[in-house]
């Protein structure tokens, strides 16, 4: 059956303007519903100029649109887009090089395949419009550079390859490598609880409702700071750790890494991090997460840092029950949370392992819609496979469980307990109103010698958290500084309070010093 030409004509049509939709509520961060009236209007447009009308063809030529690349940069970036919220390239760059094994963005394959086709299908509507109408041949092409020109992948590409020439070192000036003055009598045990995506953004009532009560209720217990932002380059897991453990946003290796088909060898190992510093002082350090350690060098980074254990999916799930008690990622919370508590009963009875510190990570807020574990359906209720809130509650309820247990069974004495985001939430159900809240990490601290129901205001950056957790432990550092963290405890200004989130980002989009600094020695 023969398609017309008026049918081919309104099909390409209607299907660009979807596109532009698409692209425009995706931009705005708004419905994807506004797709239909732009393409109304696009469509409306078309009719009034009679783009793509038989009269319009001046030649039977077979042209090729100079926009085909740069459309299909665009649909790259609206992938990325989708998947995260904001394009981080940072975090491409990083997760590019130190390898991506074992990730459990399965999910994100359909997707993937539905952009690529949806590509194609645009491709074939904009290149039948562009020969069907000879108006639109000049204009593509003017086009073109208009998309290259706004495209925010290529943008951040530009400014990546700015600084390799700019030199910047205004980051390397204010970095401190960290120095302990005096050690504590009683070296306390460290159990760090790194939540996933499971901002203190959360816990506006009016917005997000009863999601972090749990977590509200852990932080009167102890000392919780407000205000702790997100710097360029600490925006994902591996970089999260890196900045509350290292002092530093986790700028890429980039042409450092001299073997670019390789995945890298070491994280930063010209960096002193906390786990170097426990690791000095005696401690057995462990690290446990339910998702692969080989992801997103998060092994590379443990081992390289004075880590004695380093346990993820791989190392564990041959201990799961039932074993088909699994997510795409790996470990459901409630049986990592289990095994966690038997790991710190080995440590806690064993004079030899003393003092210890455990880290752990949760994947049940996990964007986009999380990986709530058996134990929270039976708590909330059922589950609709989409709302990140019943994940971000699973999360408080089950940290709450974990730590109330091990307080019954007294193993929290002469122990500190750290509790933060890894990150601000990529993109997830409540991405409209979280782009318009003021977002801030968590960061909160229960344990001996720690006040109850203590509130710290400050402007402050995951960074902090460095210097802030070893004079929470009882050290003392000569400059109450880390890397570039300052302690949140001392009444100098933190970075952010003196310069400001946008001047620092600046800074480091032109910062070369620092970068190499960090990496020297890498392969």
């Amino acid at each position: 059956m023969k398609i017309s030409t008026a049918s081919k004509r309104w099909s390409a049509l209607t299907y660009i303007g979807l596109c532009l939709g698409y692209t425009f509520s995706t931009l705005a961060v708004l419905s994807h519903w506004f797709m239909i009236p732009v393409a109304a209007l696009w469509v409306a447009i078309a009719w009034r100029f009679r783009w793509g009308h038989p009269r319009q063809r001046a030649s039977l030529r077979r042209v090729w649109p100079w926009s085909l690349v740069p459309l299909i940069l665009w649909w790259v970036y609206l992938y990325l887009d989708d998947s995260f919220g904001r394009l981080d390239l940072g975090a491409v760059i990083f997760h590019l090089q130190a390898g991506m094994t074992e990730h459990g963005g399965e999910r994100r394959v359909f997707a993937a395949f539905a952009f690529t086709l949806c590509c194609i299908l645009m491709l074939v509507a904009f290149t039948w419009l562009v020969r069907a109408d000879h108006r639109w041949r000049l204009w593509e092409r003017v086009g073109a550079i208009f998309l290259l020109a706004f495209n925010p992948l290529l943008f951040g590409l530009s400014q990546r390859g700015a600084s390799a020439i700019t030199q910047g070192d205004w980051l390397r000036q204010h970095y401190q490598p960290p120095r302990i003055a005096t050690t504590p009598q009683t070296r306390p045990n460290l159990i760090y609880l790194y939540l996933e995506s499971t901002e203190r953004t959360y816990a506006d009532r009016e917005t997000f409702g009863n999601a972090y009560e749990d977590l509200a209720a852990l932080g009167r217990r102890g000392t919780v700071f407000e205000g702790i932002k997100q710097l360029d380059n600490t925006g994902w897991t591996t970089a999260g750790m890196v900045a509350t453990q290292c002092g530093v946003p986790l700028i890429p290796a980039g042409l450092m890494h001299d073997n670019q088909f390789e995945p890298l060898d070491a994280v930063l190992p010209h960096t002193r991090c906390l786990g170097d510093m426990l690791n000095a002082q005696g401690y057995d350090l462990t690290y446990m997460g339910g998702a692969s350690t080989r992801f997103a060098g998060k092994k590379v980074f443990y081992e390289g840092h004075g880590f004695d254990t380093v346990l993820g999916r791989d190392e564990l799930e041959d201990d799961v029950t039932p074993p088909d008690y699994l997510n795409d990622w790996g470990l459901y919370d409630d049986t990592l949370l289990d095994m966690a508590t038997q790991r710190i009963r080995e440590l806690a009875g064993d004079a030899s392992r003393q003092p210890y510190a455990l880290f752990a990570l949760t994947l049940a807020a996990h964007p986009p819609f999380g990986n709530p574990s058996q134990s929270c359906l039976e708590n909330q209720g059922e589950f609709d496979g989409v709302d990140i809130l019943y994940s971000v509650k699973c999360t408080g309820w089950l940290v709450r469980r974990f730590l109330e247990r091990l307080d019954r069974e007294g193993l929290l004495d002469n122990t500190l307990v750290v509790i933060s985001s890894d990150h601000l939430s990529m993109k997830n159900s409540e991405w409209p109103q979280l782009v318009t809240a003021q977002r801030e990490n968590t960061f909160m601290m229960l344990g001996q010698g720690v006040p109850a129901g203590k509130r710290i205001q400050r402007q402050g950056s995951m960074v902090d958290v460095y210097p802030t957790v070893l004079e929470a432990m009882g050290f003392t550092l000569e400059t109450r500084a880390a890397g570039l963290g300052h302690s949140l405890f001392a009444e100098r200004p933190t970075l952010v309070e003196e310069y400001g989130l946008e001047t620092i980002n600046d800074h480091m989009q032109e910062e070369d010093a620092l970068q190499s600094y960090m990496w020297k020695g890498v392969n």
